[in-house]
């Protein structure tokens, strides 16, 4: 029960960033926080800590947790090696993902065609994520995964509000599809190709995305 608060204490915090009501360098108080939330500092600690995994946050010895968020050309960098990385799965999947790899894909895909009709975002970015990690483990490069993982996650709260992009959803289910298409055809270039576009922040959309971290 407290884990699950601390996740979405986390997520509110994540949300209060991008909306600017925590500036990057600012120390998050527990004692504060705790009050605003209106819980103990048990759920609070968990969620800084959340925040700490994510790279959102970072913990200074004997000074406390404070809000750490990348700058443009860092952010643009980290998108760029992520599509690389998971393109990197989807070559090396296409060749050897099993049947029920391939099931469990359609499976999330299934899911997050739901939470877009269900308008639900937080559903789809959890669904979004169980699909991503099944082509990671697919790629049957342990080494890789565990990169595309850590990456992953301290993209995860930019990759989120990108979500919330006006027509988004349905972009980025369309390109899930294309996804599957390619890797159940077992097309390496394919795969890499659709999971590089579908992965990479360019043009338009990184402004989008920069925009919204601004305001």
């Amino acid at each position: 029960m407290e884990l699950r608060r601390a996740d979405k204490i986390a997520e509110t915090l994540e949300q209060l960033v991008f909306a600017g009501e925590y500036q990057n360098g600012e120390r998050l108080d527990e004692h504060k926080l705790a009050e605003y939330f209106r819980v103990s500092r048990t759920p609070i600690r968990e969620a800084l800590q959340v925040l700490v995994s994510s790279g959102m946050a970072e913990q200074i010895p004997r000074r406390g947790v404070f809000v750490r968020q990348p700058g443009p050309v860092e952010l643009m960098e980290m998108f760029e090696t992520m599509a690389e990385l998971e393109a990197a799965c989807g070559r090396f999947a296409a060749s050897r993902i099993t049947d029920a790899g391939l099931q469990q894909l359609v499976d999330a895909n299934h899911n997050c065609q739901q939470a877009i009709e269900a308008q639900d975002h937080g559903r789809y970015y959890a669904e979004n994520e169980v699909f991503h990690q099944a082509i990671y483990k697919a790629s049957a490069n342990g080494y890789l995964e565990k990169q595309a993982l850590q990456l992953q996650n301290r993209l995860k709260p930019y990759r989120k509000i990108q979500l919330r992009f006006r027509g988004r959803l349905a972009q980025s289910m369309a390109e899930h599809v294309a996804i599957v298409t390619a890797l159940q055809d077992g097309d390496a270039e394919k795969a890499s190709d659709a999971l590089r576009r579908h992965v990479a922040v360019q043009g338009e959309k990184f402004h989008q995305l920069m925009a919204s971290l601004n305001t």
